[in-house]
């Protein structure tokens, strides 16, 4: 039978249909979607970030298995949130026997937590469903880069100082990293690759630390159109370039 279909909305702006996550995560209940893979595909980039202390948040957890498998490793304070009560509700019934794992329904663009409540803030695949209409990451429309900076501005208030944003996503630096490159957020930003093949990015953002000036360079870019590279393109760049339109979770 095959696993069963992940469907993605249609469009940008049903992001915020509640009735779109519901009607998804009761189809699909608590089996695992591991967008990128799980934990076993970059553990060791990802615990080369991490303390066992560390106070966590899962934004849009979904029903991937992170979060479980995290605590399973030994980290024992981890906050999971997701937009859809149905999700959230699965999970908690999955995990219940797991005490230091905590489900709370909530949007990602409007954090119910005080200013600095984390050390570390975690997404796999969350900001890249809110850029689904995306077809050209050259030139990303205004809609969706709202829709980013309210998470993002969301995750520097919560994070602590000298705590750390990772977010994991097959979006390369050129694309992406742009995003994240934004003063007003008073991180630092680097990446890591993971995969074979095709690569899978884990990008870091130390709370605290001042941008590199490239990198400031490239946050200023996403304010004015980016030019597409001359040379001859890649199988990993087509792939990457149109993975939101035909990816099938």
């Amino acid at each position: 039978m095959g696993e069963p279909r992940r469907r993605l909305p249609d469009s940008n702006a049903r992001y915020g249909e509640r009735s779109f996550w519901e009607s998804r995560y009761r189809d699909e209940g608590a089996t695992p979607a591991e967008w990128f893979g799980g934990l076993d595909s970059f553990r060791e980039q990802l615990e080369a970030e991490l303390s066992p202390t560390d106070r966590i948040l899962v934004l849009g957890c979904g029903n991937s298995a992170l979060s479980y498998d995290l605590y399973q490793l030994g980290y024992a304070d981890i906050t999971s949130i997701d937009y859809s009560e149905a999700c959230i509700a699965s999970m908690q019934d999955c995990y219940a026997c797991c005490p230091g794992l905590h489900w709370s329904v909530m949007d990602a663009r409007a954090l119910a937590f005080r200013d600095g409540s984390f050390d570390v803030v975690l997404e796999k695949g969350t900001l890249d469903s809110l850029m689904v209409e995306e077809t050209d990451p050259w030139h990303v429309s205004r809609e969706a880069r709202i829709l980013l900076e309210q998470v993002l501005a969301e995750v520097s208030r919560v994070l602590r100082p000298k705590g750390c944003f990772i977010s994991i996503t097959f979006a390369q630096p050129h694309f992406r990293k742009r995003h994240y490159a934004q003063p007003a957020y008073g991180w630092s930003t680097r990446h890591v690759t993971y995969g074979s093949g095709f690569h899978y990015f884990l990008y870091i953002m130390q709370k605290g630390e001042e941008l590199s000036p490239s990198d400031l360079a490239l946050g200023r870019s996403l304010h004015s159109p980016l030019s597409p590279p001359t040379p001859t393109r890649h199988l990993q760049d087509t792939e990457g370039e149109n993975f939101l339109s035909t990816i099938d979770l």
